[in-house]
């Protein structure tokens, strides 16, 4: 495989670095960058910045306002701002629902949610997960019973990232029970301001708010937030996890860590862990050439299918080792946070800077290997439609 970049290839990866230079938020570089907690107005600022840029819609055709960008720019794209330590996008809006509104939605859903996607006035969050069901998706029970010209929604989801920010919400429901579980499931779209939606906290393990349950009650959605068939969201969710898979590899992202840890073990005098950190290094440069043979394809007419479950075990796999490296070096000291130096502290830590956040960020990466469809569920995908075993 050719990997050697063309001139206006270099030019748009100059281009990236020089918004990431320029125009990049500060105050979100600098939180960033300390290892600190983003606010809601942090990530809006974040993603306001990229859309009057025209990067919002990174993935998306030209037709429905999107940059129509090759695979070589989106992997420079996501590499660049990996490698910046920028937040990674919300993948909720512009990289799981809105695929879906604009390969199985009708012309007014297009028109009335894409706009507010790539500008970011909506914020979205994901109703799949339920208590019972998660990686056997197909097993969920929140029901919508139609009502003349609305649903009435009633069930709960669970796991539901950063729901307390977001504004829409998109739903599988079971619309019809029939023998076969998969079948009966429709894609709904709905306001998170309707009457009937609570919204209750998770704490996770490091401490931190990120993930929620969300109950309905009653609540009414209007059939037009019905996306494609009734009955056929089971085949929109397939599509969706397929592009939420490919994007959780985070290259770039990883790659900067990589570079981090190599600053801190160099200090130390201790083969295992450098042994740990060459063998991770080896392990991210096999992950970037999948993820370039795989972007090729897309670039080619293909969709992103069971090969992204590839990029998502080893991806997240490696993000998981990259964090026990950083807490390995951090010794005894990371046993002193979180709550002393760490996210959301005012505190003086001591001992090594690395170490203030090393504990944290090794427990939030535990969900990595879940989400998206647990890493077990992927390798019986790629058994079955990959090796045909």
């Amino acid at each position: 495989m050719d990997i050697n970049f063309s001139k206006e290839d270099l030019q748009f990866r100059d281009e990236l670095r020089e918004w990431l230079a320029n125009d990049y938020p500060k105050h979100v570089k600098d939180k960033m960058n300390k290892g600190e907690h983003l606010t809601r107005q942090d990530m809006v600022d974040y993603h306001k910045a990229l859309s009057a840029k025209g990067w919002m819609g990174y993935n998306w055709p030209v037709e429905y306002g999107g940059t129509g960008w090759s695979a070589t720019q989106l992997y420079l794209f996501n590499k660049e701002f990996g490698l910046a330590g920028c937040p990674p996008l919300l993948a909720f809006g512009v990289s799981m629902v809105a695929p879906v509104i604009y390969t199985f939605g009708n012309d007014e859903q297009k028109k009335r949610f894409l706009p507010d996607i790539l500008d970011f006035n909506t914020w979205w969050c994901q109703g799949y997960s339920e208590p019972g069901s998660g990686s056997d998706l197909a097993s969920l029970k929140t029901k919508a019973v139609k009502d003349g010209d609305h649903y009435i929604v009633n069930g709960s989801k669970t796991w539901t990232t950063l729901a307390q920010n977001a504004d829409w919400i998109f739903l599988l429901v079971r619309t019809e029970s029939t023998g076969k579980k998969q079948e009966g499931i429709s894609f709904l779209l709905v306001d998170m301001k309707t009457p009937g939606i609570e919204v209750k906290p998770i704490i996770t393990i490091d401490g931190d708010h990120e993930v929620n349950s969300v109950f309905f009650t009653d609540v009414k959605v209007p059939v037009e937030n019905l996306v494609g068939e009734e009955g056929k969201g089971w085949t929109y969710a397939k599509f969706l996890l397929a592009h939420e898979r490919f994007g959780i590899a985070a290259v770039g992202a990883s790659m900067r860590a990589l570079n981090e840890l190599k600053e801190v073990v160099s200090t130390l005098n201790n083969s295992d862990l450098d042994k740990k950190v060459a063998e991770m290094e080896i392990a991210i440069s096999a992950l970037e050439m999948t993820e370039l043979r795989l972007l090729s394809e897309l670039e080619n007419g293909g969709h992103p299918g069971a090969e992204s479950s590839i990029l998502k075990i080893k991806g997240t796999e490696i993000q998981q080792g990259l964090t026990e490296i950083f807490v390995e070096a951090a010794g005894e000291y990371a046993l002193m946070y979180p709550g002393a130096g760490g996210y959301g502290s005012n505190d003086k830590p001591s001992g090594p800077e690395h170490a203030a956040v090393s504990l944290e960020r090794f427990l939030n990466f535990r969900k990595t290997s879940i989400y998206g469809g647990s890493n077990e569920i992927q390798k019986n995908i790629i058994s079955k439609f990959v090796l045909g075993v």
